[in-house]
């Protein structure tokens, strides 16, 4: 039985045949500073689970070159790729309550009428893979927020999908704006993991999994979501799909490894001596790893993190035996969504299950969390990291700097207002808008009139004082010493650039210029003051 939404079943919606074109069909693109992409279907459906052939075309005359629709009028463009893709309809939320639809694709060598099989390319600069994803920005009228949580997370993790702006038209059709982005996956660009095997170390990596809702029901939790006092809460289960290998390509053995080791990872964190320094949970995941995740999804007050699209992977054990997270799906963070407080700025959204325990509601937060934070080790070392991406990539100015670099690239050449003429949504509720604004302008200073009272409020609650600098510690390590000279010389030499870099705190003479002045200043400090 399916579910129905207004008068249309999700069967229905999985296969228009019109392939849900936008409100005005008749937007024109002349040029634009961002990559065009044409997929021609040929008339054919999408669907949302079997993949069909279609043709893709994406124009891209490099960074800060303009992009022509009219290939006749303006010929000799760069053709970044051209060829054959299985699309298909993605998303679950993102699908059933967008009008403008998300598509997974991979690329093809032929037709799959034809026995076509995947082709690695890479396109716009992401490396070669063959696997991509078109997110459709639809409820997040920013257009920005999975790019932002994206570019301000990428210094910390291990992995962080790269994503690029694009406008589409399918069929002739302008579809809109849209982030050709990677997809979590295993890949030498991306998570570079081996294919696992089926015994020894190489059945011990690699695999990709995340928490999310029970369609795909691969592994039940045999242990019960908390609330944030610790009671355990009944009838409730945490669902874990396997990624990758595809679940049904996974052999026997494989499954069994990988369902022992959660297992083992959760009866350690659920034990009363999780906290052992030898044999506690810090043998099971990389903590600075699950830190910079929580620090995105607590950023972001993501209301779907931690319990939905929460991405994880498993290296072979001689490599790196931890669970370590992916950061992924915040369209609807920010202060974007209009349920289970997700509004809120102050209040972490890792207790949320407080919101849910009386809910119909089946997704909820992995009772790790509430073990892990309540870990007086694990919780000093969260304010470690968040003083140290305070003082560099998260500072208040450097946060601002993101977002307005994000929407000047979506407004300097009008495709936010292209995609607001095919979508007309300003001053209109989208589910689940906390908040309906008039135009673009006001969207973005609502983004930014959240973020600095979000930030102020885990400033608070983190003991970080965002007005104490330690003048000479660019490495923000707490200790002005040479290593703090050495990335000062090779930042102004431009050598090699630290992301984590504190550029306040490299102005060591504060004249407001970084020089070989500060060079000769710190190095005269550190030869007075340390014995």
């Amino acid at each position: 039985m399916f579910l129905v939404i207004g008068l249309v079943t999700l069967a229905a919606q999985a296969q228009r045949p019109d392939n849900y074109p936008p409100d005005n069909t008749d937007v024109i693109l002349s040029s634009t500073n961002l990559p065009i992409v044409w997929i021609d279907v040929k008339g054919k459906t999408i669907d949302r689970e079997e993949r069909i052939t279609a043709r893709m075309k994406v124009i891209h005359n490099g960074d800060g070159s303009l992009n022509y629709a009219d290939t006749v009028a303006h010929p000799g463009q760069h053709v970044d790729y051209e060829g054959f893709i299985a699309i298909r309809y993605r998303g679950n939320s993102s699908f059933t309550n967008s009008d403008k639809k998300p598509y997974s694709f991979r690329l093809l060598d032929k037709p799959l009428e034809e026995g076509g099989v995947k082709k690695k390319v890479n396109i716009l600069g992401m490396g070669k893979d063959n696997n991509w994803a078109l997110l459709a920005p639809y409820s997040d009228k920013s257009m920005i927020r999975d790019m932002l949580a994206f570019e301000i997370s990428r210094p910390w993790m291990e992995y962080t999908p790269e994503g690029r702006y694009c406008e589409l038209f399918l069929d002739g059709t302008y579809y809109g704006v849209y982030i050709l982005t990677e997809v979590v996956s295993k890949g030498k660009t991306r998570i570079n993991l081996d294919d696992p095997g089926e015994t020894g170390d190489e059945l011990t990596g690699g695999y990709i999994m995340e928490v999310d809702r029970d369609d795909e029901v691969h592994y039940v939790s045999k242990h019960s979501p908390l609330t944030s006092t610790g009671e355990v809460i009944e009838g409730k289960y945490i669902h874990i799909q396997y990624d990758s290998p595809d679940y049904e390509d996974m052999t026997q053995a494989q499954v069994s490894y990988i369902q022992k080791r959660i297992e083992e990872m959760e009866n350690i964190l659920a034990s009363s001596h999780y906290l052992d320094p030898d044999n506690g949970y810090q043998n099971f995941i990389d903590v600075n790893s699950f830190i910079d995740y929580q620090i995105a999804m607590e950023l972001g007050h993501n209301v779907d993190g931690y319990r939905l699209s929460a991405k994880f992977f498993k290296q072979r054990d001689s490599e790196d035996p931890r669970f370590k997270m992916v950061v992924w799906d915040m369209n609807l963070a920010y202060g974007n969504a209009d349920y289970y407080q997700a509004w809120k700025t102050d209040s972490w959204v890792y207790q949320c299950n407080d919101l849910l325990v009386d809910v119909d509601d089946p997704y909820l937060v992995p009772f790790w969390w509430y073990r892990l934070n309540n870990d007086p080790q694990y919780t000093e070392q969260f304010k470690k990291r968040w003083a140290l991406y305070r003082r560099t990539n998260l500072r208040l100015d450097n946060l601002m700097a993101t977002v307005d670099s994000l929407t000047t690239v979506l407004t300097s050449h009008d495709a936010e207002a292209r995609n607001s003429m095919a979508w007309p949504r300003w001053g209109q509720y989208v589910w689940p808008n906390y908040i309906v604004l008039p135009n673009y302008g006001n969207e973005i200073a609502y983004l930014k009139y959240w973020l600095r009272n979000r930030i102020t409020w885990m400033d608070t609650q983190l003991g970080f004082d965002p007005s104490r600098v330690l003048r000479g510690d660019v490495n923000c390590d707490d200790i002005v010493n040479i290593s703090d000279v050495t990335i000062l010389i090779d930042f102004i030499s431009r050598r090699s650039y630290q992301e984590l870099f504190d550029t306040v705190a490299a102005d060591f003479n504060n004249d407001g210029v970084i020089s070989i002045s500060d060079i000769t200043s710190l190095i005269d400090y550190l030869l007075h003051n340390i014995r």
